[in-house]
């Protein structure tokens, strides 16, 4: 019997510590914390002064100064208690027992009439009819034919088109792309397909084209195609040096010279300079 009633001690204690510690508003959103004033200051404080101490010294943002550990206090005054934040409705229409009593029916305020507008269309046209031209006989022209337009020609000039149920405004979505056409190759098909179309029409164009008889050439026409042939001339030496050979010869042979004159043709295209005498230009 003792060790039961232990263990249910052991567990109603352990109830009590599991049970969550329920918190008041006040400790949740804590009220702001009303200005300082001079009661409130004690020796050592960092708003401690010297001299003559007003409470409105500590309702001056500029002067207050935070206490050490603790958030700045405000320096508006705050209402009482019973005041009411926010913006209070004066309830007008009676509330429910006044809406099921009677119903308030809008009453419709009457219109003032408006002016029509002067139609200077058919005045101006009618001015031209009379055979009146100046400025002063179309004036007076207007005082005797004063032609307003109507309520319903307004209404009809401002009334929107008539558009059919179906219509869509905007602009038209891109279609999709189609992937299996272009997967497919179907692009391709198509092109090809084109293309053979093409020369068979240019094969049977040319089939049903009519060729004239053999074309015999004229003298007019022979002379028209020939071009006379130009007589290079040799190009002009001084007299005395055309009979006189080289004083230097450095290759031995003729045969040498036509060998190494040959290979510098060959490498005329790869190499620098205005002669291509110089420096190959690949590495």
């Amino acid at each position: 019997m003792p060790d039961q009633a232990k263990s249910r001690q052991d567990f109603t204690r352990w109830k009590k510590k599991k049970q969550p510690v329920r918190r008041t508003v006040s400790q949740i959103c804590p009220p702001p914390r009303r200005p300082l004033t001079v009661a409130d200051i004690r020796p050592g404080m960092e708003n401690e002064r010297l001299g003559v101490v007003r409470d409105s010294m500590f309702q001056n943002p500029l002067i207050v100064k935070a206490e050490l550990g603790k958030p700045r206090e405000r320096s508006c005054s705050l209402p009482g208690i019973n005041f009411n934040y926010g913006l209070y409705i004066r309830g007008l229409d009676g509330g429910v027992p006044e809406a099921i009593g009677h119903w308030n029916v809008f009453k419709q305020q009457p219109t003032c009439p408006h002016e029509l507008t002067r139609n200077y269309i058919a005045m101006n046209r009618g001015a031209v009819k009379a055979g009146l031209v100046t400025a002063r006989e179309n004036m007076l022209y207007r005082e005797l034919n004063d032609i307003r337009i109507s309520d319903q020609e307004e209404r009809r000039q401002k009334e929107p088109p008539s558009v059919p149920p179906n219509v869509t405004f905007g602009i038209r979505s891109r279609p999709s792309t189609p992937f299996f056409d272009l997967l497919q190759h179907r692009y391709q098909q198509l092109w090809v397909q084109e293309q053979k179309a093409t020369q068979q029409a240019i094969k049977l164009e040319k089939k049903q084209k009519v060729y004239l008889g053999k074309l015999y050439e004229t003298r007019s026409s022979q002379l028209r195609k020939y071009k006379p042939l130009v007589k290079l001339d040799a190009l002009w030496h001084m007299p005395h040096f055309q009979k006189v050979g080289p004083h230097l010869a450095t290759f031995p042979t003729e045969a040498d010279r036509q060998r190494a004159f040959k290979a510098h043709r060959e490498e005329y295209a790869v190499r620098q300079g205005t002669l291509r005498m110089g420096n190959y230009t690949h590495p």
